[in-house]
């Protein structure tokens, strides 16, 4: 995670978006006590949705859990895709 000030956000902006954008950081642009803005890439967002989507629900939450458990203990397995 990156942190820096506006000011210095705004003399190395396109550094601080290739950071970023190429090394999925979150960068945080301090703006006073407790205020601020968090700038990260559009699949980092994307990704971020996703799960928040994923364990939106209780049921959900209980098969990725479930899913998860099988793969830590061994008990996944492998299977082909169909081609079409």
């Amino acid at each position: 995670m990156l942190t820096t000030s506006i000011s210095d956000f705004r003399k190395d902006i396109k550094k601080y978006f290739d950071r970023v954008t190429q090394n999925f950081e979150t960068l945080i642009i301090n703006r006073g006590k407790d205020n601020g803005v968090v700038i990260m890439s559009l699949g980092e967002y994307n990704s971020l949705l996703a799960t928040n989507y994923e364990l939106s629900s209780k049921a959900n939450e209980k098969r990725l859990d479930s899913a998860i458990e099988k793969l830590n203990n061994g008990n996944s397995f492998e299977k082909s895709l169909l081609e079409q």
